[in-house]
């Protein structure tokens, strides 16, 4: 999604203004999205949540399911709109996006400065005459900064789930137009694990506020079903266009 992200600086981007999104067609290429636990109470009716390995921290991180093959997003049509009534966070926020300072606990807000959004003619100004902030990119930090929050929340979450070896393989046989494919390569919660868990293991899980998102990530697997067809309507779609 991002192409060129630098920190946001009045320096190089005094005269930078950002023009309102018309459509999503940025994220048309895009099968997956990262989303934080906080939003799998709403995402869990229209799209499957599963877990990535991320073998560098040796954890998992979650994601939404948005398209069966890379590079297809199910849920963008022709004309870029968003065919759901839930749209995650990372796509939300963009052109926008937080990234590590190199100081632990500190972030830096920068831009997609290769987006076409990114212009000096049309939209909202980024910093005022006098060099300063203006309250729109104020709104972006604080946004961003809740946001970061939440990312916090679910590392603490995936990396309690990883410690209690929770994640297993998810390999789903499904059927599309006819034929049997497999849905592999991504993670999902144990649900036999979750159920043998000791009881003072099973507290301390509800206790950190982490069984919504688990029953939340176990019930959204369904919606893979919605994935198909979205998936067998897309030619009819495309051709009718």
């Amino acid at each position: 999604m991002y192409k060129t992200l630098v920190p946001i600086n009045k320096a190089r981007h005094a005269s930078k203004k950002v023009r309102q999104a018309e459509g999503f067609g940025y994220a048309a290429g895009f099968h997956i999205a990262s989303i934080m636990a906080h939003e799998f109470a709403r995402a869990a009716s229209i799209y499957p949540i599963v877990f990535l390995e991320d073998k560098a921290e040796n954890t998992f991180r979650p994601v939404v399911l948005m398209g069966l093959e890379s590079g297809e997003n199910l849920f963008v049509d022709t004309a870029g709109k968003w065919q759901a009534s839930y749209i995650p966070a990372i796509i939300r926020r963009y052109p926008f996006a937080l990234a590590s300072s190199g100081q632990e606990g500190q972030y830096t807000v920068c831009v997609d400065e290769g987006s076409d959004l990114i212009n000096d003619n049309e939209g909202v100004a980024l910093f005022n005459e006098q060099g300063e902030p203006t309250e729109s990119l104020e709104n972006v930090k604080k946004y961003l900064a809740e946001l970061q929050q939440m990312d916090m929340f679910t590392r603490d979450f995936c990396a309690a789930l990883t410690a209690s070896n929770m994640f297993t393989p998810m390999n789903m046989r499904v059927r599309q137009a006819e034929q049997i494919r497999n849905i592999n390569g991504c993670y999902v919660i144990n649900e036999e694990r979750l159920n043998s868990l000791s009881v003072d293991r099973f507290v301390e899980l509800r206790d950190k506020r982490y069984l919504p998102a688990i029953y939340a990530h176990l019930v959204s697997l369904a919606q893979v079903e919605r994935l198909l067809m979205l998936k067998d309507d897309r030619p009819a779609v495309q051709a009718a266009a």
